[in-house]
């Protein structure tokens, strides 16, 4: 193995270039020398791109400190969309041709692993707009929350044939959930949309048997032999073709996965306010420090992130720069696009106060499970800085200095794919994982902090 340690950089970087994800991290997992040369692939934007038949699929993941695409595993669905991302896993929400009823799955683009979960089966069509998930799911091992429309939060752990619904949360008039954060064991934060934390508390999770049809694993996202055959030979499908081809698929689905029956739910869940009712920052406007009593009210985009065990809440204002009206009579003048970020002070009255340094941490929000990495030495990462999808575009990929306060584009790498309409939706942090004879030390991404203890973000002072 020395020899090929000693490969000189440019050389292991032009063969690297050739390689796809699983054996560029494989590459990089192979000894510390070879470590050191190769860039981490992540933190990366996940792509997706579309066909007309419906079909939306992770297609490539741009990874920022190595500046360069990779290709995804295709999968065969219809009727998809990405709703989610945690370590190397992505959550598809699939609802079958003539179903009404929507299946997440969760999948692992590099490994080609697969785990359904059990679908939303109620009369009501819920719209999800986000699932957040236990690090490292199984067939037979999982967690999971979702966002059911405004002011619902569903979640579902092996054992159950179908997700369980919370009743409606009651939230002031014109909130909304707008966003989950995964934590520790079975612990999820949810965030309205004017600044309201809840806390969703899951049972302990029991193992299952993975969906089987005829003694073989049951897979959704993989298409029948027969009709892979059929899409290989079609250049130009007719309509009633194609119709017959997503009915065999949803037919597929309805009859032999038996995941969807019975009536078996979870047992119950807690969800409750990370303020108590008692406790007076229950209160909007004490909850927060001025004068973000007030901005909260014209951030349109909010999410929550955990860096070092400790809670954070990023805002930002997604429409025009604003001028706002202090009370006492002062102004302040709030751009477009705008982020600002709050910590959590449980013992402080308000509790939540604006920070402007993030002790060389970034934070990465979107679809995804929100990620905090400490990005000093880390290339293609500038710390202090929040990682955010939007722009004039409103899939870009941005990068929001929190010294300048101003954003501009990440700079990830252009893909083009001809006849295939493409969007960015979630940050994709894999997990990177090395141990070698040739260096002890282990490194790992974490979906939510990092290794070792840094400084974590601080208070601003007036």
């Amino acid at each position: 193995m020395a020899l090929w340690a000693d490969l000189p950089p440019e050389l292991l970087g032009r063969i690297a270039d050739g390689l796809g994800l699983k054996c560029y991290t494989s590459a990089r997992g192979a000894c510390a020398a070879w470590r050191r040369v190769l860039p981490p692939p992540a933190p990366a934007l996940l792509v997706l791109a579309g066909n007309e038949w419906g079909h939306s699929c992770p297609a490539f993941a741009a990874s920022l400190p190595a500046h360069r695409t990779f290709a995804l595993a295709p999968f065969a669905s219809y009727n998809s969309r990405c709703v989610g991302s945690g370590g190397d896993w992505i959550a598809i929400s699939v609802v079958p041709y003539l179903e009404r009823r929507a299946v997440i799955v969760l999948l692992n683009p590099v490994t080609a692993a697969e785990v359904i979960l059990p679908p939303l089966i109620y009369d009501t069509v819920w719209v999800v707009s986000k699932v957040v998930f236990a690090p490292g799911p199984a067939k037979d091992d999982f967690a999971a929350a979702a966002i059911c429309g405004s002011d619902r939060i569903a979640y579902v752990t092996p054992g159950a044939r179908r997700w369980a619904v919370l009743d409606p949360v009651s939230v002031a008039a014109g909130d909304h959930f707008t966003d989950l954060v995964y934590h520790g064991e079975g612990k999820v934060y949810c965030l309205t949309r004017c600044g309201d934390v809840r806390v969703l508390l899951l049972p302990e999770r029991r193992r299952r048997r993975p969906a089987t049809v005829n003694g073989s694993e049951f897979s959704l996202l993989q298409t029948p032999e027969n009709i892979r055959r059929w899409m290989s030979a079609a250049r130009t499908p007719t309509e009633g073709m194609t119709i017959d081809v997503l009915r065999n698929v949803s037919d597929l689905f309805v009859r032999l996965s038996p995941e969807c029956r019975g009536e078996d739910l979870n047992e119950g869940a807690t969800i409750e306010p990370l303020l108590s009712t008692e406790n007076t920052g229950s209160s909007p406007g004490i909850a927060f420090a001025l004068p973000y009593d007030i901005v909260s009210r014209l951030t349109g985009a909010k999410n929550l992130v955990i860096c070092e065990g400790n809670l954070y809440q990023v805002w930002r204002n997604t429409s025009c720069t604003v001028t706002l009206q202090l009370p006492g009579g002062g102004r302040r003048r709030t751009p477009q696009n705008e982020i600002f970020v709050l910590r959590y002070y449980p013992q402080r009255q308000p509790c939540w106060d604006v920070v402007k340094c993030l002790g060389g941490y970034s934070f990465f929000i979107g679809r995804n499970n929100a990620m905090s990495m400490y990005a000093e030495g880390l290339p293609g990462i500038r710390p202090n800085c929040v990682y955010w999808i939007g722009g004039n575009g409103k899939d870009q990929g941005m990068v929001f200095d929190m010294e300048t306060g101003s954003s501009t584009s990440c700079g990830i790498p252009a893909i083009t794919v001809p006849g295939h309409p493409q969007r960015t939706v979630c940050w994709y942090l894999l997990k990177d994982k090395v141990t070698t004879t040739a260096a002890t030390a282990t490194a790992t991404s974490s979906s939510n902090s990092s290794n070792g203890a840094r400084n974590a973000p601080t208070a601003a002072t007036e």
